[in-house]
């Protein structure tokens, strides 16, 4: 970005794009302060290093990493500071007009562990492009397909477990 339009082209992409990296900050933390905080702590880190992003064609993914890692630390020191069982914290901290309709999935997405659940959100969700996955994530490209498919597989046996749990409640 050339410096004079730095701040202002960088408050134009956050501003059009604000639904996808809210969504994004979501997805991580499943709170809406929680990803409002994870948001706004990615609009300052962004602001204080503009400068080091020299092609503005690539300011998606460059702001995307941001915001993944500002989500990455704000759930790893809640896991140092909180350490409740995932079940009662997660029950705690959901925000009912934010829980997304199917349960089972989001359940067996929660599940994943983070390194399948971070590229099957950017994939899926935010409908970025594998080339663009592996660059917001710092990874190869064979990388990410290696995890979509192992993180795909996974998804496909939790939700057949969960259906099959269901099954056998509904048929006792």
């Amino acid at each position: 970005m050339k410096s004079l339009d730095e701040t202002s082209e960088l408050v134009q992409f956050i501003t059009t794009n604000k639904e996808n990296i809210y969504r994004l900050a979501y997805s991580y933390v499943r709170n809406k302060d929680d990803a409002l905080d994870i948001v706004q702590e990615a609009i300052y880190r962004a602001m204080k290093t503009k400068a080091a992003l020299k092609d503005p064609a690539a300011v998606k993914s460059w702001f995307y990493r941001i915001v993944v890692h500002a989500a990455l630390d704000l759930v790893r020191k809640r896991q140092r500071l909180q350490p409740m069982e995932d079940e009662k914290l997660h029950a705690f901290l959901r925000d009912s007009e934010d829980v997304y309709p199917d349960v089972d999935i989001e359940k067996t997405l929660d599940e994943l562990p983070e390194k399948y659940r971070s590229v099957v959100v950017l994939r899926f969700f935010e409908d970025l492009k594998i080339e663009e996955v592996a660059e917001v994530l710092n990874i190869n490209v064979n990388t990410v397909k290696t995890r979509l498919y192992q993180a795909l597989h996974l998804l496909r046996a939790g939700i057949t477990n969960l259906l099959s749990e269901e099954a056998g409640h509904h048929g006792s």
